[in-house]
């Protein structure tokens, strides 16, 4: 089967570019242009288990549209950390995955959880306490590694 990587093509027949990141010479804001946003560190995270296709990205991220799942997945891919492949099949395959590149967010996706799943357990800590608030529901945020 003959397996083809397609580079997103503008109406003017050239691969869209992003504003490039403010050359501020911080760290964090260069990382925060790529990952920053709601879902794209969903969708990352997610695609650390491997390939998925657009479906199985939506069910993993069900609070999020499939517009916004695929306008964040075009600004990935326009950034170099996300690899859209598409299959020569009727009806069409797509698939998503992490570039080499991409894949070097591992650490920052697996420490951001670790945060997070602190800051949450500080949370329901506090609520736990007289006078408390009510527990807000969670994302689905599965296990990648």
């Amino acid at each position: 089967m003959d397996v083809s990587v397609v580079e997103p093509i503008h109406a003017t027949g050239t691969r869209p570019r992003r504003e490039p990141a403010a050359r501020t010479g911080c760290g964090v804001e260069a990382t925060l242009s790529v990952i920053g946003g709601v879902w794209k560190p969903v969708l990352l995270f997610q695609l650390l288990r491997g390939k998925l296709r657009f479906n199985a990205l939506c069910r993993l991220t069900p609070r999020a549209t499939p517009r916004m799942i695929t306008l964040q997945l075009r600004e990935l891919e326009a950034d170099g950390v996300v690899r859209r492949i598409v299959y020569p099949e009727v009806p069409p395959k797509v698939e998503y995955e992490l570039t080499e590149f991409g894949q070097s967010l591992e650490p920052v996706l697996l420490a951001m959880r670790a945060w997070g799943q602190s800051f949450q357990a500080r949370m329901d800590a506090a609520e736990a306490e007289p006078g408390g608030g009510s527990a807000q529901p969670r994302s689905i945020c599965i296990a990648a590694g």
